[in-house]
């Protein structure tokens, strides 16, 4: 099975990214390659949504930890909203991705969003 990704139109410095099918040894250069550009970007959040997402491999996880350190350079983060119960249960064995930045929902992680950028428009009114 291939890697199904689909960019959503990004906006207010956030950028979706839906995952489906397979993340593995044969697919994670597909998810490196669309990831590419938009880690060039000066993102606050890249939000990968998971919910189709069937399957991750050690080289998928390795991906989302090489954007979460490209983003994290300059004060970005990685947000996975939507993991099935298989993928969760890598991420909490592996630790790859800290818990706080997993959502069980999509409304979840964008409530997260709208937290972060109000407190950073509160810390730059003087």
């Amino acid at each position: 099975m291939s890697l199904g990704i689909e960019l959503s139109p990004p906006g207010n410095g956030s950028q979706r990214v839906t995952l489906s099918g397979r993340l593995d040894t044969h697919t994670y250069e597909d998810l490196d390659e669309a990831l590419a550009p938009l880690l060039t970007r000066h993102l606050q959040s890249l939000v990968l949504d998971l919910a189709a997402l069937e399957y991750i491999s050690s080289a998928g996880i390795r991906s989302i930890f090489k954007a979460r350190k490209a983003l994290g350079g300059h004060g970005g983060k990685v947000l996975v909203v939507n993991p099935q119960p298989q993928i969760q249960k890598v991420f909490d064995v592996v630790k790859a991705v800290p818990m706080h930045e997993i959502f069980s929902s999509t409304a979840e992680a964008d409530a997260y969003l709208d937290a972060m950028q109000r407190k950073a428009l509160q810390a730059d009114e003087p």
